[in-house]
């Protein structure tokens, strides 16, 4: 005789008419669109073809970001409008595989945000090129053993990512994207407990995002800084005295446990990534109908140099969104400005008012123009 309990239980979704036949819809609707699917990588591959007779790039951000906008515009659901972008550039990463490979450069080993980062914008389907700083993702992305280098330039808690910015100083590479990422840090171990801790690797951005958690939880534990938060992963997981701070994919990548999940300081921490690549192998995106123009310049030290510098931007309308500076390290008490604006350098009023912003300026250097995501 079956236990009573037996009928308490749920019913078997195989054998549940209704949800059978659901399924079988889904099933049904899942081959309808990967024979679309397939129809669209034909267009492609014939869009490849074109593109090779002209000596097109292969990857155009202002034309996938117009692609994406466009969708979201038509879009009337279930589907949520922030789900059309991540679905829409896998599909894009695996259309452009059959044109050329991208070679994508950032800081890894695998695990990093700057890795999750790449992924997010360009699509899984890539030719990851891990490298082991920041300066090493420019030198390989400038030599040409990477298309694109992702690094990233500023986070919402400690502010700029400098080492990032100078190197735009000395490189030719240029800005043809950005992304962000909410960045979630977790303290990693071998051993599933906070005891016993006596060292804590991450990166220094890491290790500065979460001070005060390591303040109260492990004041007495090392802080010791290293190349990535994947890298002090690695670490953690040759040492059990060792714990890092990194993101959860990091954790699976080295078989740690996540001790203690989201502990950076800011419960909204986020870093902004900028795309680049070197001109001669990639075109300036043409204006995409929003976008951000990045420059980094320099003034005279002299009373009203400041003031001369933003007078072109409001006379013309244009609107300024970031300013941030840095050291030029001259001995002279000199800096250079990191601004970015709204708007490309092909508008009328943005072009007019960067040309009379370069004539009162010592050091002008355009760093890219590139669309950007308003939704």
């Amino acid at each position: 005789m079956a236990d009573s309990s037996d009928s308490k239980l749920p019913q078997d979704s195989t054998t549940n008419p209704a949800l059978l036949a659901l399924r079988q819809r889904i099933d049904a609707l899942d081959r309808e669109l990967l024979a679309l699917l397939n129809r669209r990588m034909q267009v492609v591959v014939e869009v490849g073809e074109l593109k090779k007779h002209e000596g097109s790039p292969v990857f155009r951000p202002e034309r996938e970001a117009q692609v994406i906008d466009g969708l979201k515009s038509v879009n009337t659901g279930p589907l949520p409008n922030e789900c059309v972008a991540p679905i829409w550039r896998e599909i894009m990463s695996a259309s452009r595989v059959l044109e050329a490979p991208t070679r994508v450069a950032y800081l890894g080993p695998a695990g990093t945000f700057s890795e999750e980062a790449a992924l997010g914008y360009f699509g899984s389907s890539i030719a990851r090129v891990p490298c082991a700083s920041f300066d090493e993702v420019f030198r390989t992305t400038t030599a040409g053993a990477a298309d694109f280098g992702v690094v990233p330039v500023e986070n919402s808690t400690e502010g700029v990512v400098a080492r990032s910015l100078d190197l735009f100083l000395t490189t030719p590479l240029f800005i043809i994207g950005e992304t962000s990422l909410i960045v979630r840090h977790n303290l990693l171990r071998k051993d599933n407990s906070l005891a016993g801790v006596k060292v804590v690797c991450a990166h220094p951005q890491a290790l500065a995002q979460c001070h005060a958690w390591l303040s109260h939880h492990l004041p007495d534990a090392e802080r010791r800084p290293v190349s990535s938060n994947a890298e002090g992963a690695r670490l953690a997981s040759l040492d059990p005295s060792m714990a890092a701070i990194a993101s959860a994919r990091a954790a699976t990548e080295f078989g740690l446990h996540v001790v203690s999940p989201a502990i950076q300081d800011d419960a909204h921490n986020r870093t902004r990534f900028a795309v680049v690549t070197h001109p001669d192998r990639h075109p300036a995106p043409k204006p995409s109908g929003h976008d951000c123009t990045s420059l980094v310049v320099s003034v005279e030290n002299k009373p009203g140099a400041m003031h001369d510098m933003l007078v072109p931007l409001k006379r013309h309308g244009v609107s300024m969104t970031r300013l941030e500076s840095r050291p030029a390290r001259s001995g002279q008490w000199e800096y250079y400005f990191y601004i970015d604006v709204q708007g490309h350098p092909d508008d009328a009023h943005v072009a007019t008012a960067l040309k009379e912003l370069r004539s009162v300026c010592a050091y002008f250097k355009l760093l890219g123009a590139y669309p950007i995501d308003v939704h």
